[in-house]
């Protein structure tokens, strides 16, 4: 069968790697001062942090509607045998919901809720494009996305709190008491949600060492096919570093490297990084 996956960009999958597995990418909104810009075709994070920085206030993010769907799918599902969707949780966006409404125009769109978001997400879509390159039905693809779907774990640990206090995420008295504690908390995505794990203290890179190492050291439960490393703007040299590390706790097939989009740059802003990885 001619399948066609596709998911929404907050994926954060690589030009290179959509292109290597011919996967299809419908932006979200970010909007900024009132108007609406497509995700990394109208806007990328670095437009994010200079407005941002200039004073200006914190971007949001809008879901893809409904007609956007309908017409990204039609002739989609006109050209292809199957095209099955990949979205960000439904506890993180209606883009899900929508896709769903949308799908039920057509007879062989399949929207799969990914539980995830960034790369957590990537993972799954890479698998389902994997599925599809190897001859597996559209409903075998989401049988064993959704099975692997919470086996992703997806995590960050943000430098600073400045982004989740602007946004409305935190209080200041909160975002003030970390910067000057030196607290870095750690975002994990759990069933779909997002929560708060552990908060790490000392410089950013000293906590990133410790969060690999916690992430990865002695695991044995980690599929060593594949883990990415997602960030926004670093110090230079630190995902390097990363990899590096990655390398003394296990060995993975692929170490990819991808820069977060402009969902998790709005959130989290600046001096963001995880490592996301799917277990046995």
């Amino acid at each position: 069968m001619n399948i066609k996956i596709t998911a929404d960009s907050t994926c954060d999958l690589s030009p290179q790697l959509t292109e290597k597995y011919g996967i299809d990418i419908l932006p979200l909104y970010i909007v900024k001062d009132g108007k609406s810009y497509k995700d990394m075709r109208e806007i990328v994070p670095q437009d994010i942090f200079d407005h941002v920085s200039a004073g200006g206030a914190i971007t949001s993010t809008a879901a893809i509607n409904t007609d956007d769907y309908i017409n990204y799918f039609k002739p989609l599902a006109a050209q292809y045998d199957a095209v099955i969707h990949l979205d960000i949780s439904a506890d993180f966006s209606s883009c899900y919901q929508n896709a769903c409404i949308a799908a039920q125009e057509f007879d062989n769109v399949y929207v799969i809720d990914t539980r995830n978001l960034s790369t957590g997400s990537g993972l799954l879509v890479l698998k389902a494009a994997e599925m599809a390159q190897q001859g597996a039905s559209p409903e075998k693809i989401v049988e064993d996305i959704n099975a692997l779907a919470p086996k992703v774990e997806a995590s960050f640990v943000i430098d600073k709190l400045d982004y989740l206090r602007k946004g409305g995420r935190c209080s200041a008295l909160a975002a003030l008491g970390a910067n000057l504690l030196s607290l870095r908390p750690c975002i994990e995505v759990i069933d779909g949600k997002m929560k708060v794990g552990k908060k790490y203290r000392g410089t950013f890179e000293k906590c990133i060492a410790q969060y690999v190492r916690e992430r990865l050291e002695n695991r044995k439960d980690v599929r060593n096919d594949r883990i990415f490393i997602t960030h926004t703007p670093c110090p230079d040299g630190l995902a390097d570093s990363v990899r590096q590390e990655i390398g003394e706790y296990m060995g993975f097939d692929e170490i990819l490297e991808t820069n977060a989009g402009c969902t998790v740059s709005s959130h989290c802003g600046p001096g963001t990084l995880g490592i996301l990885f799917i277990r046995k």
